[in-house]
């Protein structure tokens, strides 16, 4: 995780490693570099041990978390064959796929804005907190393209009645729409928003690791499971946390009155 990125900053503290868009000037806007980068810090953070990582807090520099697609790569992007449009869409939508398996428990820092693919952020972010003065907006409608790579992440967020409306209206709507349609979970005022994005994060650590994985794992499976399908991985991963060393820690701490070992 010491490795330099150009467009990304990214530290590591104990099992927390902090990851912040670094293109300031452009607010954070998506170029073909940044994806890259995102894809490939998240792959690293996927194929480390289990529970070495446990938090990941994305968040981006200066005045805006992610304003979307960089004018100059949508620039380039006119002289694209239908080829290298699918080949471009394609790397996009492997970086949203893999920051949404991120075995750690990603967690959205929302300043400024988060337009377009930024929006897109966080959607595959399992806890995304906003500033009470952040703007977001599924934009692509008033560029004549539709959200169409963040779509199945964005769906299973906010629901079909809500991405009915934005998508078509590609309007900006505040903190407080985000917070009502599920796609942020918590709204500070700006002053309170590094406490809160800390004390999610402390929430995390007192949280078994393992247990948190298994969690991701069910969230992205059962939706998609029959009724028979669902209860068998249900009852068979209850049963095998029940009989892990964090099944048997956890309520040996809470029988004790103790925190368990993971926590920190």
């Amino acid at each position: 995780m010491q490795q330099k990125y150009e467009h990304l900053t990214v530290s590591t503290e104990g099992s927390v490693v902090q990851v912040i868009l670094d293109r300031p000037e452009v607010h954070n806007a998506f170029n073909r570099k940044l994806i890259e980068e995102l894809t490939a810090v998240f792959a690293s953070i996927e194929a480390q041990v289990p529970g070495e990582v446990r938090a990941v807090v994305l968040s981006g520099s200066g005045r805006t978390f992610c304003a979307g697609a960089d004018v100059n790569w949508m620039r380039a992007s006119l002289d694209f064959t239908r080829e290298e449009n699918v080949a471009d869409a394609s790397r996009m939508a492997d970086m949203f796929a893999t920051i949404d398996r991120c075995p750690a428990v990603v967690i959205c820092r929302v300043h400024g804005a988060a337009l377009g693919g930024g929006a897109g952020l966080a959607a595959v972010s399992d806890i995304v907190v906003a500033e009470q003065n952040a703007r977001f907006a599924f934009s692509e409608a008033k560029l004549g393209i539709a959200p169409a790579v963040i779509s199945p992440f964005v769906l299973r967020k906010i629901g079909l009645s809500h991405a009915r409306a934005l998508f078509f209206t590609a309007e900006r709507f505040d903190s407080a729409r985000a917070l009502q349609i599920g796609l942020v979970h918590r709204v500070v005022a700006t002053e309170s928003l590094d406490d809160e994005v800390s004390r999610l994060v402390s929430e995390v650590l007192s949280s078994s690791p393992l247990a948190i994985a298994r969690a991701k794992q069910l969230i992205a499976q059962v939706p998609t499971m029959s009724s028979s399908e669902a209860r068998s991985a249900t009852t068979e991963a209850i049963a095998d946390l029940r009989a892990s060393p964090h099944g048997q820690e956890g309520l040996r701490a809470f029988l004790e009155k103790r925190q368990p070992e993971w926590s920190i």
